[in-house]
């Protein structure tokens, strides 16, 4: 049986139709592959992607995993040559060997994103934020915002026919940050629902701009209608922004660590797989 590695990048999704393979648009993943499978000198790279962004959307920690049919990779060679046929959109910082039952996806127990807005007009932000011309009340926001940690099911902020098992998910984090002429909203939970952010986002927008009130957000909430809740943001001010495993640290792998997470039966790789099948931003 061939190693599993994981591999760690980064993004501007500008260009791209989201991480995963399109029949009509190019995507990061697309990317990836080919260039995987050129320095490896295989006809094909599959690879497995710890989420799927959408369209025009960023991720500046994103790990994806693929079992080479090479008896023995080349890690610095590998590295080197990547940096060197990626297109610059496309960064790669880490590549090493996990438990051959590690998944990038299912084994993340965390993740966190950015939302990224600006009040004053500059080409230096187009692609990585979003432009708003008119202010927010971040403290409403804030406050509304806090709405999101003491409920657990998002079906009002989830696209319609996202085809998920379950809109059940733990925000452990929600906030506003302001600096100058910059917001930053950030997100963080064990899972995200298909268009969850960028909903959540449109949303305490309203509440911001005093279209809704803080009390309404959390009517929102808790009605599980999509239709009650706000428009979705764009796409071009969200990042996602770390992943979190149980056995990968500043120090690097854990091995031990890896093998005592990954070790599941069928049985309950299953039922994982059955539930964590959506799509998320």
């Amino acid at each position: 049986m061939y190693k599993r590695y994981f591999l760690r990048i980064a993004y501007d999704g500008t260009n791209y139709h989201g991480w995963q393979n399109q029949p009509n648009g190019i995507t990061v993943q697309e990317v990836i592959e080919k260039w995987l499978a050129k320095i490896l000198h295989v006809p094909r790279v599959v690879t497995t992607g710890c989420g799927r962004t959408d369209a025009g959307v960023h991720a500046k920690d994103f790990y994806l995993h693929f079992n080479p049919e090479v008896e023995d990779l080349d890690i610095e060679q590998t590295m080197f040559r990547l940096g060197h046929v990626l297109p610059k959109d496309i960064a790669a910082y880490d590549l090493f060997p996990v438990h051959e039952n590690a998944h990038t996806r299912f084994d993340a127990v965390e993740r966190s994103y950015e939302y990224h807005m600006h009040y004053v007009r500059s080409p230096f932000y187009k692609d990585f934020s979003t432009y708003c011309n008119y202010r927010l009340d971040i403290d409403k926001m804030n406050e509304a915002a806090k709405y999101l940690i003491k409920h657990g099911d998002f079906a009002s902020f989830s696209r319609t026919g996202g085809g998920q098992k379950t809109s059940i998910c733990d925000v452990r984090a929600a906030y506003w940050e302001q600096n100058g002429e910059r917001l930053i909203f950030h997100i963080t939970a064990d899972r995200f629902l298909r268009n969850m952010v960028r909903a959540v986002v449109g949303t305490l927008m309203d509440v911001g701009r005093n279209k809704i009130s803080i009390e309404q957000f959390g009517e929102i909430v808790e009605l599980a209608d999509r239709n009650k809740a706000g428009d979705s943001a764009r796409p071009e001010g969200l990042h996602l922004s770390k992943i979190v495993y149980p056995y990968i640290d500043e120090n690097g792998y854990d091995i031990e660590k890896a093998v005592k997470s990954t070790t599941f039966s069928n049985f309950d790789r299953s039922v994982k797989n059955t539930s964590e099948e959506d799509k998320e931003e």
